[in-house]
């Protein structure tokens, strides 16, 4: 199948495309450092291409002491150094765009690195100009301004002697959180915004962009007063060119909130990454650390509130995996004897969902989490939390059995590209170690195996921009309580998609719905779909099409044709007729005809 590219200058673009999130430290490495650059990247565009993808999500690129990998950005208009130089994002946009590609930068607008020259700066002085784009609040040494805990562990205030003020940070003490309150700092972050729009960027994915309204002395670190007004400030003052994207990582987002984010008049986002299906499975009321079985039910029933709420009014993004949560085969499927199976199914539930979806880099190879002994990893976080929980009484056993299926490390090992040494990620040592089964999980290995699950995502990309029931079909939820098979519909007025997926290892019994007989498959990830009794981590989706033809145009044909009407085998005919044209010889006739050709499911439209 001939891969469709979308017109990036239209509006909504989007919504038939699939990003790919892309995590420069750990994709290819050109120089022997054991971290990647942007000349990796270049180097596998045609990767990128063959797969199929419209975007790449391209995480932090710009100058950074890299205390939390490139989310503590010193300089936003400027590459780091480890990645490579301008000229090498100039010739990546340029080379991405030949393909068909564009690329979202990734930008912390809610706070920068404390090395970034507006920090250094404001700390110098409570009269220094650039002071008031921070968040300080006066103080003693021993007495924080609120007991705020940071992300990461710890005060979420940190002290600096030299002004005897405190400064705030939701997460690291080396990530000041700026003042959006103050114009002159919006219109900084405005202009950085326009420099990458300058360079031919597609648009931007907003790192935790929920939290840019915070009141700290009120508690509110998401969800301020005056997030919607700062979010049609940036859409008003930089995105004029309707082609461009917004992606806005919201945590707390509930659907009521996304519809505003996300409204089709552009307003605010062109989407919103929302989490609420992610914590499904952490114990409520505590940590990501805190874990309890999935109930599929439930995720059924979230995702289907986002679905049905979200139509027509609003757009969400679709994924599992990302840079800051483990591989989803390790956590919702079987990453030993289904782990083919299962990274498929994951696929096709999700696929077939509206919005738009995100690969992370190696969930088309069916990457897995990794267990490394506590000095291998690198996150901050990870660290942090060990420590604190520890400190606490908890066992090194039980904390590292959270960091082995939580922890952040998990997707950031190298890509596994060949078989052969460091999975031919880096000729030197490699920042983080890479998986020992890169040996059998592999790109080369993915790409010389038709039935492998590159392939499969690449169907599911071709099929979500061939048929516009993946746009703008009404979901349906099928079978809500049952704790195995997640089944649903997507219909428009002549398409009608049924997707089926097990989520369990073992045989479920599905009521196949009689109007599907005939339908065809799209895609199975066994080779014959099983469609009473579904096999362990089975799925499938069928499509039934109808095509709907004026009437005028029935009548004009003569009796050959109408029998064998063009571009109508496999599908349902209904006919539009104005009122008062169905007459009982007419539908005899349409009668005869449908028994005729096998098309028996027929009805005639008002209209």
């Amino acid at each position: 199948m001939e891969r469709a590219v979308l017109d990036k200058s239209r509006c909504g673009w989007w919504k038939s495309a699939v990003f790919y999130e892309l995590y420069p430290k750990s994709f290819q490495d050109t120089t022997g450092s054991g971290t990647g650059d942007l000349r990796g990247i270049l180097s596998h565009l045609d990767y990128l291409e063959t797969l199929g993808v419209d975007a790449i999500w391209l995480c932090p690129i710009c100058a950074s002491p890299q205390v939390d990998n490139g989310y503590d950005i010193s300089d936003f208009c400027a590459i780091e150094p480890s990645f490579g130089t301008m000229a090498d994002m100039d010739e990546l946009i340029a080379e991405s765009k030949k393909r068909g590609i564009g690329i979202l930068i990734d930008l912390t607008l809610n706070h920068c690195s404390d090395q970034h020259r507006w920090f250094r700066a404001a700390k110098s002085s409570r009269d220094n100009p650039y002071h008031d784009y921070f968040l300080w609040r006066d103080g003693t040494p021993d007495c924080p301004p609120s007991g705020m805990r940071s992300v990461f562990g710890g005060s979420a205030w940190t002290y600096v002697p030299e002004i005897g003020q405190w400064y705030f940070h939701q997460f690291a003490p080396e990530q000041p959180d700026m003042n959006w309150e103050n114009p002159k700092l919006r219109q900084e972050l405005y202009d950085v915004m326009k420099f990458w729009v300058k360079k031919g960027v597609a648009g931007f994915r907003l790192d935790v962009i929920d939290q840019i309204a915070k009141e700290p002395d009120k508690d509110i670190t998401i969800n301020g007063p005056r997030l919607h007004e700062y979010l049609r400030g940036i859409s008003e003052n930089v995105l004029t060119d309707e082609g461009l994207v917004t992606v806005g990582e919201a945590w707390g987002a509930d659907t009521e909130r996304a519809k505003r984010y996300s409204a089709p008049d552009g307003s605010e986002l062109s989407m919103v990454f929302q989490f609420e299906h992610i914590g499904l499975d952490q114990e409520p009321g505590k940590d990501k650390w805190d874990m309890i079985p999935l109930e599929l039910p439930r995720l059924k029933e979230c995702l289907r509130r986002w679905q049905q709420e979200l139509y027509g009014c609003g757009w969400n993004s679709l994924f599992f995996n990302n840079h800051d949560l483990p591989r989803i085969v390790s956590r919702w499927g079987n990453d030993k004897e289904y782990r083919v199976e299962s990274a498929k199914m994951l696929a096709t539930m999700l696929y077939g969902l509206q919005g738009t979806p995100y690969i992370y880099q190696g969930e088309e190879l069916g990457m897995t989490n990794i267990r490394l002994p506590l000095e291998q990893y690198q996150d901050l976080e990870i660290h942090n939390m060990y420590k604190e929980r520890t400190e606490r009484g908890d066992s090194p056993e039980s904390v590292m059995q959270s960091i082995w299926a939580r922890g952040r490390d998990n997707a950031r090992t190298p890509m596994q590209w060949t078989a052969g040494e460091n999975a031919g990620f880096t000729t030197g040592t490699p920042w983080l170690p890479v998986n020992e089964n890169h040996t059998v999980i592999n790109a080369a290995a993915a790409l010389a195996d038709p039935d492998s699950i590159f392939y499969y995502y690449k169907k599911l990309i071709a099929l979500r921009k061939e048929l516009p029931v993946f746009r703008d079909g009404r979901f349906t939820l099928l079978c809500p309580e049952d704790e195995q098979l997640f089944a649903y519909t997507r219909d428009t007025e002549t398409e009608h998609l049924l997707v089926v997926c097990n989520f369990s290892g073992r045989e479920a019994s599905f009521d196949f719905p009689a109007e599907y007989r005939g339908a065809e498959c799209l895609v199975s990830n066994y080779k014959e779909p099983s469609v009473q009794t579904i096999r362990p981590y089975e799925a499938w989706m069928l499509i039934k099409k109808e095509c709907i033809i004026p009437i005028q145009d029935y009548l004009g044909l003569g009796n050959e044709a109408r029998m064998n009407q063009p571009g109508t085998v496999g599908f349902n005919w209904r006919w539009r007729l104005a009122p008062g044209q169905v007459t009982d010889a007419l539908a005899d006739e349409l009668m005869a005809l449908t028994k005729h050709t096998g098309r028996v499911n027929w009805d005639i439209l008002n209209g």
